[in-house]
């Protein structure tokens, strides 16, 4: 074999290889199903949610959205559980407040914020203030007469220290300076909802789509709602503001991927979102659950979940969070 040939032939096998390479890097993304961590059990709001857009998202992917539920250690198993997979996009974390707040309420939470990149934001929901049907308290002006008589009588419940119900709760009582009425934490909120009927606690906040049934039902009242204006699904019930208080409060809810997912990535999965949360059928279905969609780009996203990560620093020493 002469020295010609076998310059030839190693030009024509890297030839070779930098086609295959290229052929390769141009795979498009993604070319198998993409799974969502959820980490609550099915049936709440973050997965009722998540649900709806991964649907509407696979449409637009051309591959089927997996929604895995991790739930378990104040939604610790699912956020680790995703930091540990590859940032390749194909495994997303759905979480709302406790991701900002988890850090500030465990010692070793195992995971930072810094961890994790923001892909866009589904929804955001704002809170009711419920009392039992049964309960004489018919406005919030009637409850903070009553927590001014009887204050150091009444307690409030809440699904968990430094949960989105628990700073509802603390921040209406400085709005109104109640600091007297306790709060009284529960496993969930769901747990609270008995003794609210029963008028064990005297009020909590929740979502309207875990409590609409309840309201509609009597069992429960709404008195008033934590959003700007008033939530199309209770059209009779007044925001805070209209009240003459300036006491406005909602959570988030969105994806998030690992810290280096390639930024084009990234990008396909955020308009993604968008074609989910424009189409009719998930936005009138997210404002029916009591909730409003609120799309932001992957930047606008990341920056909104530092903001409110430095801001959570503030809300632990005030609420005084202490570390497990």
């Amino acid at each position: 074999m002469t020295p010609l040939n076998i310059t030839r032939r190693t030009f024509a096998a890297l030839a070779l290889a930098a086609t295959a390479g290229t052929c390769a890097a141009a795979e498009p993304w993604p070319t198998r199903p993409i799974r969502i961590v959820v980490c609550t059990a099915p049936g709440g709001a973050t997965d009722a949610t998540t649900r709806l857009v991964a649907q509407k998202m696979s449409e637009k992917l051309g591959q089927p959205v997996i929604i895995d539920n991790r739930p378990g250690a104040d939604t610790l198993i699912g956020i680790l559980h995703v930091r540990e997979q590859p940032a390749d996009g194909y495994t997303l974390l759905a979480q709302s407040l406790n991701f900002s707040t988890l850090p500030y309420i465990k010692s070793n939470p195992g995971y930072s914020p810094k961890d994790f990149t923001g892909v866009g934001m589904m929804s955001r929901i704002p809170f009711i203030m419920l009392v039992g049907g049964n309960e004489p308290v018919r406005s919030i002006a009637d409850y903070v007469a009553l927590a001014r008589r009887e204050g150091d009588k009444l307690s409030y419940g809440h699904g968990g220290v430094a949960g989105a119900p628990h700073i509802a709760g603390e921040l209406f009582k400085r709005a109104y300076n109640l600091n007297q009425v306790l709060a009284v934490p529960y496993k969930g909120n769901g747990a609270v909802m008995p003794d609210v009927m029963a008028g064990r606690v005297s009020f909590f906040f929740d979502a309207f789509v875990s409590s609409g049934g309840q309201i509609a039902g009597g069992r429960m009242k709404a008195l008033a709602v934590t959003s700007q204006t008033r939530l199309p699904a209770l059209p009779n019930v007044p925001t805070f503001r209209e009240l003459g208080t300036d006491f406005t409060y909602s959570v988030w809810l969105g994806l998030l991927a690992k810290s280096g997912t390639p930024p084009e990535v990234v990008n396909k999965l955020s308009e993604a979102i968008r074609y989910a949360l424009e189409s009719k059928e998930v936005g009138d279905r997210i404002r029916a659950d009591g909730s409003d969609t609120s799309f932001m780009s992957p930047k606008d996203f990341s920056e909104y979940l530092a903001r409110e990560y430095a801001d959570m620093a503030k809300v632990a020493v005030d609420l005084k969070f202490t570390k497990d």
